[in-house]
Parts: C-alpha cells; structure tokens; sequence
C-alpha cells in the first residue's frame, strides 16, 4: 500500500474525479459524463485519458473491471481505491484548512 500511496498521492485531477464518479460502478463514458456534470464543464475528460487511467488503475488494483449484462465495461472501486481516496481527502482538508487560514494574508 506504501508503494501505491508514493504513486498515487498527490493525485492527478484525472485519477482524482475518476476514483470520485465510483461511488457506484459506472462505464467509461458514465465516468466522463459525470465528472462533466459535479465539475460544471471545467474538466472534460477525454476517452483516451479515461481508459488509459482505468488500465492503470485496473493493474495496481484500486479498481476492478466487470462485464453487465449488455456486455459493457464496468469499472468499480476496490477497498485499496477507498483507502486511497480517503488519504487523498484528508490531504485536501489540510490544503482548503490552510487556504483559509492565510488567504487575508494575500489580500491586496
């Protein structure tokens, strides 16, 4: 796990919003969708992105990938994802925490 948190943490926007939008499994094209719509448009990923970040992600087994019923690609987060993502959470808090405590500090 050392190894995957020396990887992963700081995360990438991409590997970030990705690891967000499974909160329930979802497909490639469900992720893009999503992580337009709780980003308002700022990050649209492209397909190439999306997959090549899945395969990644597949490999080092943060998440698995599963066939529904359609026979589409399925991506779900594995417990290594969640442990990641927490991690990741609490090294935002502590970036937003700090941006509040010395933004007067800028102020012109």
């Amino acid at each position: 796990m050392k190894k995957l948190t020396k990887t992963y943490i700081p995360m990438t926007e991409t590997a970030f919003y990705i690891l967000l939008s499974l909160t329930r499994p979802r497909h490639g094209y469900g992720i893009i969708k999503h992580v337009d719509s709780i980003t308002n448009g700022r990050i649209r990923l492209g397909s190439g992105t999306v997959y090549g970040t899945l395969m990644k992600m597949q490999r080092d087994g943060i998440i698995t990938m599963f066939a529904d019923e359609k026979r589409k690609k399925l991506y779900e987060i594995t417990e290594v994802g969640r442990c990641l993502i927490r991690e990741e959470f609490a090294r935002i808090k502590e970036l937003h925490a700090n941006a509040l405590a010395y933004e007067e500090e800028f102020d012109d």
